[in-house]
């Protein structure tokens, strides 16, 4: 006998409980900010090794050094470098009390550790998955070029990732202004330190480019992609950037929001986020297991549609 579709009770019922995990979800991730700000301001570095954690620690002292090279570099002091390696730790924890750089840096750590864990488990390639390298043989110049520019941007995000280092040309805009306003505020209103800081972050801003960073060019090959975005929500084809990227995209949310759906912990929400995508049943479970091969996919996902699901998750992101 054919399975009856549910009724308009039992859908409502079932979007009310997948409110309610994701709500429950939301909290957890709520609580992630001051628990890793904590863990990066500990001296007890030997009971907080964590992976995570010592990497977006390197972010951020990687960060401070290069706003201080600027300075130094303003100021005319003839050894930046090494400037830079005795200052740059205060400027660091400063930085570290921004939620935006710690939720940034978080799940840039997070994406890095799912391109290791799927190179090991998927045998995908970090730098060159298969969706990308048919981009590159494309006739079309501008598609194979872009394909070839989001290759070199990748290739140095690895590279970076596992010094524990990111440029300031690969931050956000938003997060520029933060970093240089924070640095602004660091040196003081004194005449000539002001000074210099303002010469400093003409400089930065002078070299930075968002639209030329890795995450400006995955934007770009989703756009070029036209009518086919769904291409890069095929794991195994597109690598995690791409995927976590069209995820965001078709789902509504942020990019960090997007990579916090991959963890254990938040499965109900990557589901639902596949479903806002458009994507259904199998492909839904697909998508799922590639991350948690245990992991059970709510049956009411099937019963909500793509809009409905969309709104769910805007409504738990907005919720105090």
């Amino acid at each position: 006998m054919a399975n009856l579709a549910p009724s308009g009770a039992a859908a409502r019922a079932n979007a009310a409980l997948l409110a309610e995990e994701l709500a429950a979800a939301r909290g957890s991730v709520a609580n992630v900010v001051p628990i890793l700000r904590h863990l990066l301001r500990s001296d007890v570095n030997s009971i907080f090794s964590d992976e995570i954690v010592a990497r977006v620690r390197g972010m951020f002292l990687d960060v401070a050094r290069q706003l201080v090279i600027a300075l130094a570099e303003a100021a005319g002091h003839a050894e930046p470098e090494a400037w830079a390696h005795r200052a740059a730790d205060e400027l660091a924890h400063v930085l570290a009390d921004s939620p935006a750089f710690l939720e940034h840096f978080h799940t840039l750590a997070l994406e890095w550790q799912w391109t290791e864990r799927l190179a090991q488990s998927r045998a995908l390639d970090p730098v060159l998955p298969p969706l990308l390298q048919a981009r590159m043989g494309e006739p079309d110049p501008q598609v194979s070029a872009g394909a070839m520019t989001l290759l070199a941007a990748q290739a140095r995000f690895c590279q970076n990732q596992r010094r524990m280092q990111l440029p300031l040309a690969e931050l956000p805009g938003d997060l520029v202004h933060i970093a240089l306003v924070t640095m602004r505020a660091h040196v003081g209103a004194d005449g000539n330190a002001d000074a210099y800081a303002l010469i400093a972050e003409r400089s930065v801003r002078g070299r930075i480019d968002e639209a030329r960073g890795r995450l400006g060019q995955l934007r770009r090959v989703l756009d070029a992609m036209g009518d086919q975005p769904d291409a890069a929500l095929d794991l195994d084809s597109s690598g995690i950037a791409l995927f976590v990227t069209a995820l965001a995209r078709g789902s509504g949310q942020t990019r960090e929001a997007a990579i916090m759906a991959t963890v254990d912990t938040q499965m109900p929400r990557l589901a639902l986020s596949l479903r806002a995508c458009g994507l259904a049943g199998d492909a839904i479970t697909a998508r799922v297991l590639a991350f948690h091969p245990d992991a059970r996919v709510p049956e009411a996902i099937g019963d909500i549609g793509p809009g409905e699901a969309a709104a769910l998750l805007a409504d738990t992101a907005a919720a105090p």
